[in-house]
């Protein structure tokens, strides 16, 4: 059974959000990061790019495969976690801790589900 916090928001391409006085904190989910695998590469975008909802942000690659990151949010990029881009493995040990990047300004979200929900549409996928 996978973790999904109930406080997060998640998009059904796998990336979770979290409010913070007004900037959203986007990362991976605790179901993507196990399909993957092992994390080996994050390439994120730069502090000021724009994201749109539904698009790709970057992408991360595994030992199995290279997959985009789509945004579940349109807004400006404030913050890149250069933790996680020096040490993509923090994705497979914490996908809650380990956040690609925080955007303000948004403007547009995704169809975002709750924790449950968001569960129901893993098992879905299986």
């Amino acid at each position: 059974m996978f973790k999904n916090p109930e406080e997060l928001k998640y998009a059904k391409t796998h990336e979770w959000l979290k409010e913070e006085d007004g900037v959203y904190v986007v990362g991976l989910t605790d179901f993507a990061q196990d399909a993957l695998g092992d994390v080996v590469f994050v390439n994120l975008p730069a502090v000021d790019d724009e994201v749109k909802a539904g698009e790709s942000l970057g992408d991360i690659e595994s030992v199995k495969a290279v997959s985009d990151v789509f945004s579940p949010v349109t807004g400006r990029v404030v913050e890149v976690n250069e933790e996680v881009a020096d040490n993509p493995a923090l994705v497979n040990e914490d996908p809650y801790a380990a956040w690609l990047i925080k955007v303000a300004d948004v403007t547009e979200f995704e169809e975002l589900l709750d924790a449950a929900a968001y569960a129901e549409h893993c098992e879905q996928e299986g």
